[in-house]
């Protein structure tokens, strides 16, 4: 459990330390690591608790797409902890709008955080 929170909070911390469209308040402090580890923690429970739904409800879409649609569920995925994060008042902030940047920014971020969760899974040994 708490690798897979240092996994996703380190696949964030990367995609936050190359894409613009991503930031955190004083990222080599103290409080920026905590903040990083707290986001990876939501993502980890909102990838545990509201993804499977997700999954679950566009189904016909996922298997229409060949897989694809998956994507849009981890971008989905990122938004909603975005949000999650400004309601609890964390300093991590996704600014995602739907200009072209913004959906740039948003693919790009996912691209990353799955390219780089992948990687430090195969590193760190989860379990699975």
């Amino acid at each position: 459990m708490l690798q897979r929170v240092v996994i996703n909070a380190i696949s964030i911390a990367v995609a936050t330390a190359i894409l613009p469209q991503l930031w955190l308040y004083d990222p080599w402090s103290v409080r920026g690591v905590l903040t990083m580890l707290i986001v990876g923690a939501l993502f980890g429970i909102l990838n545990a608790v509201v993804r499977p739904l997700f999954k679950v409800l566009t189904g016909c879409i996922v298997l229409l797409t060949f897989g694809l649609f998956l994507f849009v569920i981890n971008a989905t995925m990122l938004v909603l902890t975005a949000w999650v994060c400004r309601q609890f008042g964390l300093a991590w902030h996704l600014d995602f709008s739907w200009t072209f940047d913004g959906v740039i920014g948003l693919a790009l971020a996912t691209l990353i955080v799955s390219f780089v969760s992948f990687l430090a899974a195969k590193f760190i040994d989860t379990g699975k």
